[in-house]
């Protein structure tokens, strides 16, 4: 849709030619020939863009884009003089206006201008809409009753400094869950730093964590902040907290207690403000029996438990996860979107996912990907568990194979009927049909032939 552009003079044949010039660049053109009458209009068009006069009787224009941004802050105001000063220029753009154009008017002036403030406008949109769909980032998606408890609690708890253990198998959205209670506490604005502690290796994790002085070790040349420092004033997320060797723990269980540390090599103690959310998918009851883990820091960090489930135990919730993902992944590539029919859908529901809310989106995106039409049918869904799903949505052979259903036979059968399915849709020509499913013309003879089918001419 083309956009709309109010021109707002009092000079009739200004009016005709910005009017002329600009619908046939096609834009849509409305004009009033007074301040008032434009901010009427703008009520009624609200257009994208406004050329606007300054010197009119009546209210003059700066005193109209003046109220016009007041009513309407987003709008896009061009202004127009034929008695332009610097001074006028900068009051005009100290009240909001885009840019202002001097009478003679260059029409290609005109023009460029018109263009830049539409491509401006436009940028800003989809930056508010890239905000806004960065900032949904941290939600908890699901309808079921575990994931509305877990909202509950996190907005219960996010307002305060408390400790936070979240426990859970890999995958389940443990460091979306610490992401969700930092950005709905009072330290949203500061930094949310995550660290995997299974991932460092343990010599160099209570560096990476606490920093170093200079001289603490040979490669040490000269002072490094951790990441405790990188988190002061907001969250640090200790994930696989279950991995940290003991000495590390102490020193944890001491920020918990006191609020300060030591860098590796120094004696200075430093102050920090920090909340610390921890995650492990360990049972850390086990790891204190075996004395792996500190059962002091255990407490410290306890106060707040989560238990994030796995997503076989809220199976109603991956349509939804799945939408996300959907969106998630056009938005970021920006692809033609594709649609999951109910028989697909039924596919990933029925499916255990030992890999949780991660496994799903990564076939999610597989699926997106290797999928060429813009229907995902459960055909398009990898053999997840070894069991060939699209058996149990297309016939088998027609023969006595029914007696026994291998895995072979089922394929075969699904595959037979999809074919017939495909023929159908294009009137039986080979080719397309070929083209369409992505298979050679010959292989798709010979599975014709091998199946039985009675092609229609």
């Amino acid at each position: 849709m083309s956009a709309t552009i109010l021109v707002v003079d009092d000079e009739k044949d200004i009016r005709i030619s910005l009017s002329g010039i600009l619908e046939d660049e096609g834009y849509q053109v409305v004009t009033a020939s007074s301040a008032v009458e434009a901010l009427d209009t703008v009520r009624d068009e609200l257009p994208d863009l406004v050329l606007l006069d300054i010197w009119m009787p009546g209210m003059d224009g700066l005193e109209a884009l003046e109220k016009l941004k007041l009513l309407f802050p987003q709008l896009t105001v061009i202004m127009i003089s034929g008695h332009g000063t610097i001074e006028t220029a900068v009051r005009a753009t100290k009240l909001g206006a885009f840019d202002f154009i001097e009478k003679p008017l260059s029409l290609d002036k005109v023009l460029i201008t018109v263009v830049n403030a539409l491509k401006l406008k436009q940028l800003s949109a989809e930056n508010a809409e890239l905000k806004m769909a960065a900032g949904n980032e941290h939600e908890l998606i699901g309808s079921s009753a575990v994931i509305i408890a877990l909202r509950e609690q996190i907005m219960r708890v996010a307002p305060t400094s408390a400790p936070v253990l979240v426990t859970g198998a890999h995958g389940t959205g443990k460091e979306l869950l610490a992401r969700s209670a930092h950005h709905y506490s009072q330290r949203r604005d500061n930094p949310f730093v995550a660290v995997n502690c299974a991932a460092i290796p343990e010599e160099f994790l209570e560096s990476e964590l606490f920093g170093y002085e200079k001289g603490a070790f040979a490669a040490a040349t000269g002072q490094k902040k951790g990441r405790f420092d990188q988190a002061d004033g907001g969250t640090i997320f200790l994930d696989e907290i279950g991995d940290m060797p003991l000495k590390a723990q102490a020193k944890i269980l001491r920020v918990l207690r006191e609020n300060c540390f030591e860098r590796v090599g120094g004696t200075r103690l430093i102050s920090v403000d920090v909340r610390i959310i921890a995650a492990t998918t360990k049972e850390l009851d086990e790891e204190i029996r075996q004395g792996r883990f500190s059962e002091e820091l255990y407490y410290h960090l306890n106060v707040v438990p989560f238990k994030v489930p796995p997503l076989r135990e809220r199976s109603e919730d991956i349509p939804l996860l799945a939408e996300h993902f959907v969106h998630q992944f056009y938005r970021t590539e920006g692809r033609e979107s594709k649609e999951f029919i109910p028989e697909t859908m039924s596919i990933l529901c029925r499916y255990q996912w030992p890999g949780n809310v991660r496994e799903l989106k990564n076939i999610i995106e597989r699926i997106l990907i290797m999928t060429s039409g813009t229907t995902v049918t459960p055909a398009d869904v990898p053999d997840l568990d070894g069991t060939n799903h699209e058996a149990d949505f297309g016939g088998l052979p027609p023969d006595d194979s029914r007696a026994r259903p291998t895995l072979r036979v089922a394929r075969e059968g699904f595959e037979r009927e999809f074919i017939i399915q495909k023929l159908e849709e294009n009137d039986w020509n080979i080719s397309r049909t070929a083209e369409i499913i992505e298979l050679e013309r010959s292989n798709l003879h010979r599975k014709i032939k091998s199946y039985g089918i009675d092609v229609k001419k």
